[in-house]
């Protein structure tokens, strides 16, 4: 359902990113852009199934604009290289924990989710939470389905803390993800997985393997 076009657009957009360009362009990047929000939807259709949140959500709750916001940014190129989507409850903008897909080609993509760098507030009750519950969240992460196809949380070094919170005792068992601020789990694609004809199934099999932990985070925030 991915076309080869739609990864050349994305290709090509990377070498001439700006706007004369993009404006030359811009029915390739439209086909492109119709295309991925097909998947969105079909992706949509079949997460509901397990994941009852989502069912107020329509494409456009979650995909994301192309243009960059350069506004604080030192790269001032203004069109992102890669399409995305966020699939959370309430909406791609919301404070809730979701499923993320994103294309980007050159094997630069991946498919998974969680909830990225959190409010310190958020943080903390979801803190709680797993030290609260700490074998269910074990639990979780140590299914064969999340082990299979996501095998751990990432465990970004720019993301995690030095230290354990300081509320809580540097022995405790939950310590390594006490650190996190972020909870995040993902798993690469190649090209090939991305053009690939089932890859909306497949897809929806690893978000699938992902709902325990999604439903976890989010339970903190009720």
């Amino acid at each position: 359902m991915i076309s080869s076009a739609t990864l050349s657009f994305l290709k090509s957009l990377k070498k001439n990113n700006n706007k004369v360009w993009f404006d030359q362009n811009r029915e390739k990047y439209i086909a492109a852009k119709n295309e991925f929000e097909i998947v969105v939807s079909a992706l949509l259709q079949k997460m509901i199934l397990f994941d009852s949140d989502l069912k107020e959500l329509e494409p456009k709750h979650c995909t994301f604009r192309i243009n960059r916001d350069i506004r604080f940014s030192k790269n001032k190129t203004p069109y992102k290289i890669n399409l995305s989507a966020s699939f959370n409850r309430g909406g791609k903008k919301s404070v809730y924990a979701g499923y993320y897909f994103h294309l980007q080609p050159e094997g630069n993509s991946f498919i998974g989710g969680g909830l990225w760098m959190p409010e310190s507030a958020n943080l903390k009750k979801l803190r709680q939470e797993i030290d609260y519950c700490f074998p269910e969240f074990k639990k979780i992460i140590h299914a064969p389905a999340f082990q299979k196809h996501y095998k751990e949380l990432e465990r970004d070094e720019k993301q995690m803390l030095v230290n354990v919170p300081k509320s809580y005792d540097k022995e405790n068992p939950a310590a390594d993800f006490l650190k996190m601020k972020s909870i995040i789990a993902t798993r690469n694609l190649s090209d090939a997985d991305v053009l690939n004809p089932d890859v909306v199934n497949e897809t929806a099999k690893s978000f699938k393997a992902l709902m325990p932990l999604i439903k976890f985070i989010n339970r903190a925030f009720e």
